[in-house]
């Protein structure tokens, strides 16, 4: 039986996914992100050991809340996309259940079997775009981009469901003409029926501190409320319906 390192979980989650949901944070990430505000889930050496059968039996204990507000499971990190084997298992027991599932991710992954089943089994994906240019992206996570933006293309191509995230840094991902450009490119994948905007904050710094890691943004990252409505604006003009967190 598959097993997993978790990092917590939410039972009444309203975030991460339509109604009810109940969010799993699993342990581990293949990304470094400035702005993550959740860098104690990027090690795999610490966290409980569960196994899928587990996690199910308890995510089930709450379908009724799932019926009346149309939510389900989430499975978040971290990167939950790293547990693969136990993320089939788990979906696949959902599934049986009647319980819809959602994955969060930064999809920084390659493409191998096991996530080609959760593919087929889950039901929405949140995927995040850090940003388009590779460099910047390089810059601001440690990696490129290619891996994730392939897999936007092989979710569109399974015609998945799919929530794009964006986090707003003035002066790098919060600019009106990449939003525009940004915007554009995105409108090609007619799956996409949404766009989270998420502008930057500071509340994950002190988890920085008690980690002994570098922080390397500061307050002139933050977007101001007029700037975060106009780039709303920008995908409300493309057709996109569009959040402000």
């Amino acid at each position: 039986m598959a097993k997993a390192k978790i990092h917590s979980c939410e039972t009444m989650g309203a975030l991460d996914g339509p109604g009810i949901r109940y969010v799993l944070f699993l342990k581990g990430c293949p990304l470094r992100c400035a702005f993550c505000h959740n860098p104690d889930t990027w090690a795999t050496s610490s966290g409980e050991e569960k196994s899928a059968r587990e996690v199910a039996d308890d995510v089930i204990k709450y379908r009724e809340f799932f019926k009346s507000s149309g939510g389900g499971f989430t499975a978040s990190g971290g990167e939950p996309l790293l547990h693969s084997e136990f993320l089939v298992e788990l979906l696949q027991i959902l599934k049986s259940a009647n319980i819809s599932s959602a994955i969060d991710t930064c999809g920084s992954v390659d493409i191998t079997e096991n996530i080609e089943k959760i593919v087929d089994l889950a039901d929405l994906f949140l995927l995040d775009i850090k940003h388009l240019d590779s460099d910047l992206h390089k810059n601001l996570t440690g990696k490129s981009n290619e891996k994730i933006l392939k897999f936007l293309e092989y979710l569109a191509s399974k015609k998945k469901e799919i929530h794009i995230r964006i986090v707003l840094l003035n002066g790098i991902s919060a600019e009106e003409n990449y939003i525009v450009n940004l915007a554009k490119f995105l409108k090609k994948y007619s799956t996409i029926s949404r766009i989270d905007l998420l502008p930057y904050h500071t509340l994950g710094v002190k988890k920085w501190e008690a980690l002994n890691l570098p922080y390397k943004l500061d307050d002139s990252a933050l977007v101001s409320t007029d700037k975060a409505e106009r780039i709303k604006k920008i995908f409300e003009s493309e057709g996109f319906f569009t959040t402000l967190q």
